[in-house]
């Protein structure tokens, strides 16, 4: 019976160094099919008409992206608008892309560099998530922070305070 690879019939058979091949892994992903998804995820967004978040492939590299988000109607943001970049990792949609505030952003979950403490984006991501799930909830964070996780110790206690919160966020976006 002939080897093809590393197979004879159905069984695995030692290569010529003496190591096993392994077939692949159901999680790894080749490049095209990353880039078949955040293909689908970008015409979703563009389809989907959800006010006040937009996000597009930075120049030729689907991997980076842009994003843009406004702050929601009845917070201390309304009326801003932030830049967002996101990375796109190889092995997305199975781990979170890095995403950071471009443009400066006083929030309790927001340091000074742009990182963002979202859950979503760390431990409790889910491949079921996509780009428009993270703007939308970017958003919402806006308005609504998790006060017990502080990025920005300055922004969580000043927080309470809705009048000089909004004074800092003016006062930065100036």
């Amino acid at each position: 019976m002939t080897t093809v690879n590393g197979y004879q019939g159905n069984t695995p058979v030692a290569n010529p160094s003496g190591s096993r091949q392994t077939a692949p892994t159901a999680k790894s992903l080749d490049s095209h099919s990353v880039l078949k998804r955040l293909q689908t995820e970008l015409m979703a967004l563009m389809m989907g008409g959800d006010p006040g978040i937009s996000a597009f492939p930075e120049e030729d590299n689907i991997f980076c992206w842009k994003g843009t988000i406004k702050g929601s109607k009845d917070t201390v943001f309304e009326g801003k608008e932030y830049k967002l970049s996101l990375a796109f990792p190889n092995d997305y949609p199975f781990k979170p892309p890095k995403v950071k505030f471009e443009t400066a952003c006083f929030h309790p979950n927001v340091d000074v560099y742009g990182n963002i403490c979202l859950d979503i984006l760390q431990d409790k991501w889910s491949s079921a998530y996509d780009v428009r799930t993270i703007l939308l909830s970017i958003q919402s964070l806006l308005g609504e922070p998790n006060i017990s996780s502080p990025l920005n110790t300055q922004a969580a206690q000043l927080w309470s305070n809705q009048e000089e919160y909004r004074k800092m966020v003016e006062k930065l976006n100036a």
